[in-house]
């Protein structure tokens, strides 16, 4: 689906409720300079424009036992894992590369928590650049965490702020090539990136130097991540209504 026309919901039927998780960074407003749990607008578009309702999930603090993440999940139909800071390398048993960025660890956990509960229950997810990381450890991967240490690559990224735009080029079958076709233009901001997938994930669309750009989960449930950012594209929403559309399956099914 193109264009930016939300999907109408049918009688008996709700717009399905996405959340979306956050940074937690400081942010300056006025004469505040405190923690804030922010996230860039355009994901919350692209969520609107698909037909969702997106509702932001920042990290809730200390919870050992991941109550909070299943209390939240109650009460979506669908999970986006925003993009953001590398995930760290702690979380799959690594030590950090010099490019890493310090680790946001209460976010790390909060994210890893609510992937393996969703997949736990089945809830679409989609995984969004960071978010397609914290799918391949939250399964057991790990990651490359440093893209241009490998041989042929190209830029995943250009300076700060700056996409690098590329062409990546799917798996016949995969529920990325249903949404997208053969092969898509995307834009991506990126250094680290899928390296060994874990059993249950296979790659699912790769740039043109080989580098993973899109994994799923076997089966019939809907568990997507893609290093690229659909959100830089609201022209587009094949993506997200096809996450969109999943979670609209599972309301019908409830009402």
């Amino acid at each position: 689906m193109n264009g930016c026309d939300p999907a109408l919901p049918t009688r008996g039927s709700r717009r399905p409720v996405v959340g979306v998780t956050t940074y937690v960074e400081r942010a300056r407003q006025g004469v505040w300079d405190v923690p804030a749990a922010y996230l860039q607008y355009q994901y919350v578009e692209l969520v609107t424009h698909a037909g969702g309702i997106p509702v932001l999930l920042p990290p809730p603090g200390p919870d050992p036992e991941h109550a909070a993440a299943r209390e939240v999940l109650d009460r979506v139909d669908a999970l986006v894992l925003a993009g953001g800071r590398d995930v760290g390398a702690q979380t799959y048993g690594a030590e950090p590369h010099a490019t890493a960025d310090p680790p946001a660890t209460d976010r790390d956990t909060w994210e890893l928590a609510l992937t393996r509960e969703a997949l736990d229950r089945d809830l679409p997810l989609l995984g969004i650049c960071r978010g397609a990381q914290v799918l391949t450890v939250a399964l057991g991967g790990t990651l490359v965490q440093h893209v241009p240490d490998l041989p042929d690559a190209r830029a995943h990224k250009h300076g700060p702020g700056e996409f690098a735009s590329h062409v990546v080029r799917t798996v016949a079958g995969s529920r990325v090539a249903a949404a997208l076709g053969a092969d898509a233009a995307v834009s991506c901001y990126h250094h680290q990136a899928v390296d060994e997938l874990p059993a249950g994930l296979r790659a699912t669309a790769h740039a043109e130097d080989g580098v993973v750009e899109a994994v799923e989960l076997a089966g019939d449930g809907f568990a997507v991540g893609v290093q690229w950012h659909p959100e830089q594209a609201l022209d587009d929403l094949r993506l997200m209504d096809s996450l969109v559309q999943a979670a609209r399956g599972r309301t019908e099914e409830t009402v």
